[in-house]
């Protein structure tokens, strides 16, 4: 999710293939007791949704509620991760440089409470920890390493803001403001922010969605050419110097994790598409118009391989036969990316496009996004699921979700270990 990030793909990024949606009946018994599975072979299993709270897209449903109000729907949504047999909630708890708990480092986020900086009267992340382990659920904190803001002017960000102390820790890029990843002190900021969640409460994973440099721009440029300049020495290219910076962030962060709570997971979702094999023949036979490799400066494939992340949950926003990015062909491509490692495999699942009928017609068959679960189980190395995101599995519009819960999630897995 997605995600505005993976979820841009949402409310209309400029990602041109983030693919199709799924219509589906109302037939399923998401409520209905089940028997408890065994626990699988080796791996982690999860069943998970992503809860967006960028833009109030899913959570809170909008800025200024009271907190009573806010508490309400976050238990809902907790309840109905219940009722759909799910086993994780993926929280998005820092959007926009900013935070849904009481940060030393970032204000509070403006989708809290309407004015950033303002705070909100409760602790959401904290409430949202405690309320999903007592359902037996697990909580990954979600965080967006760089976004700032979807405007350019500092001068807008809440007062002590970190780039309003720090203007030349950001880069304005297509409309919106980023954390520049070339700066070490901007990387090990980040860092600490994040990690402040993480000795603060036990959550039981980090988790990052696909933003990592922004998605491109047609007809503009990055502006890092004065941090390449200063720390980019012997690197053949800005695109190996970027790689770098992003790579530094994946392994420091999993290493301040181990020191600050170990056992906590890092976990990251990129875009689906490492590189297409017309670029790389380790890749994907895939057309797709973004690699995470060359465009995000994201080297996803490495990660995974070297072992430096606990678990990979790439979007696989596309159906099964769409012929510049076919689902069925990203699947099998991850699961021999992950043999032989012991990294988790989960798929991103583009439930918000289910029965969209703006979406192409391979989305519109009410049994395709079941059909991936069908086809995950050809993949030993697949460990599970997460749905973007937590309005479409509750509200369920096309009833592809009360669909799939039937069809594969009627045996209860064991809750939070």
């Amino acid at each position: 999710m997605g995600s505005v990030s993976r979820r841009e793909f949402a409310v209309g990024s400029m990602v041109t293939l983030a693919g199709m949606a799924v219509a589906g009946d109302a037939a399923a018994g998401a409520g209905r007791q089940a028997p408890v599975a065994q626990e699988r072979r080796t791996g982690h299993p999860i069943r998970g949704m992503w809860l967006a709270s960028v833009t109030n897209r899913d959570w809170p449903s909008a800025a200024g509620l009271s907190a009573a109000a806010q508490r309400a729907e976050l238990a809902g949504f907790l309840d109905v991760a219940v009722e759909r047999r799910l086993t994780a909630l993926v929280l998005q708890v820092r959007p926009c440089a900013d935070a849904l708990w009481p940060s030393p480092h970032e204000p509070w986020s403006q989708y809290l409470t309407g004015t950033q900086g303002r705070d909100p009267g409760w602790d959401p992340l904290g409430t949202a920890v405690a309320e999903a382990h007592r359902r037996g659920l697990e909580l990954h904190a979600w965080f967006n390493p760089y976004r700032v803001a979807f405007h350019t002017d500092p001068g807008r960000l809440s007062a002590g803001h970190p780039v309003r102390r720090n203007p030349h820790w950001a880069v304005p890029y297509g409309g919106k403001l980023y954390y520049n990843p070339g700066l070490p002190e901007v990387r090990a900021f980040v860092r600490e922010a994040m990690l402040d969640a993480v000795r603060r409460y036990p959550v039981d994973a980090v988790h990052w969605d696909d933003y990592f440099y922004p998605y491109p721009v047609a007809g503009q440029e990055f502006d890092d050419a004065d941090a390449y300049a200063e720390h980019g020495d012997g690197f053949e290219d800005r695109a190996s110097w970027r790689r770098h910076n992003i790579d530094l962030l994946v392994r420091e962060t999993a290493e301040r994790l181990r020191e600050v709570r170990p056992g906590v997971r890092l976990g990251i979702s990129p875009f689906g598409v490492w590189r297409n094999a017309a670029t790389d023949p380790r890749g994907s036979r895939t057309r797709a118009g973004v690699q995470t490799y060359d465009d995000l400066y994201a080297d996803t494939r490495t990660w995974v391989r070297e072992g430096w992340i606990d678990y990979v949950c790439p979007q696989l926003y596309w159906n099964i036969g769409f012929a510049p990015a076919d689902y069925a062909e990203l699947l099998g491509w991850w699961a021999r990316t992950a043999e032989g490692t012991d990294v988790d495999l989960y798929v991103g699942e583009a439930l918000y496009k289910a029965g969209d009928p703006a979406q192409p017609a391979g989305w519109q068959d009410p049994a395709e996004l079941s059909r991936h679960l069908d086809l995950a189980r050809q993949h030993p190395r697949v460990d599970g699921h997460v749905f973007f995101s937590g309005r479409e599995v509750r509200d369920d519009p096309s009833g592809a979700m009360a669909r799939l819960v039937d069809d594969h999630y009627r045996v209860r897995l064991r809750g939070r270990r």
